[in-house]
């Protein structure tokens, strides 16, 4: 795994986002550029931190005043990748070499009708797979077949 580092940001929503969930949170990501805090959760603490019927992420945004996305922590990198892109279903993933930097390059692949899912509004989602990725599993670049 990656070191990831927090700013004093990151922590607050941390904190903020654990005593209103209940959920552990082991990363925060504050991405400006889409007006979103990404959080990712231990394996087991999704349903947690979702809340009954979305409870507990309203609650999140209503405090933190930005669009909450959650996404469940693996140590396997295959599910990882796929816990990243959810709601989109990925049929594969392959880990295909690395890049000049050392860091994993990946290939998934995914059914042609979900490639528009898969890479999001703008790239947003695959920005999102990507960023995660390299925090936590040393992933330099994600490939869709």
């Amino acid at each position: 795994m990656s070191e990831v580092k927090l700013s004093s940001d990151e922590i607050r929503y941390i904190a903020l986002f654990e005593s209103l969930t209940g959920a552990s949170a082991r990363d925060c990501v504050i991405d400006e550029e889409n007006d979103r805090i990404i959080f990712v959760v231990n394996e087991g603490d999704m349903g947690l931190a979702i809340g009954k019927e979305g409870s507990n992420i309203k609650k999140v945004k209503e405090a933190i005043g930005h669009r909450i996305e959650v996404v469940e922590y693996s140590d396997s990198l295959e599910q990882f990748v796929k816990n990243t892109l959810s709601p989109a279903e990925v049929n594969g993933v392959d880990v295909s070499g690395q890049d000049e930097n050392e860091k994993k390059v990946i290939k998934i692949e995914v059914n042609e009708s979900k490639k528009g899912l898969v890479i999001g509004k703008n790239g947003r989602n695959i920005e999102k797979a990507k960023m995660l990725g390299d925090r936590h599993h040393n992933i330099g670049d994600i490939k869709i077949e």
